[in-house]
């Protein structure tokens, strides 16, 4: 699936990954391939995502954000 995380001044990550961890309001979620359609608030933490091929967790802080899923394509606006 594409992971896009970006702020109002620059995109962070763009790519393909196999999972995607955030932090959500009402806890920790993770997202996996072909997840269905969703829209969930961030709240401050890491996002973890795991790179396809690569076996090593990256980590982005966020603030607060929104996470929208739709056609295996995962997209955070965050601060």
């Amino acid at each position: 699936m594409k992971l896009e995380i970006s702020t109002p001044k620059e995109t962070l990550f763009e790519g393909e990954v196999c999972s995607v961890q955030c932090p959500g309001k009402e806890g920790l979620f993770q997202i996996l391939d072909r997840h269905a359609p969703m829209i969930a608030i961030l709240t401050k933490g890491r996002v973890k995502y795991e790179i396809s091929g690569d076996t090593s967790p990256h980590f982005i802080e966020i603030d607060r954000g929104v996470l929208q899923v739709m056609d295996n394509v995962v997209t955070i606006l965050s601060e």
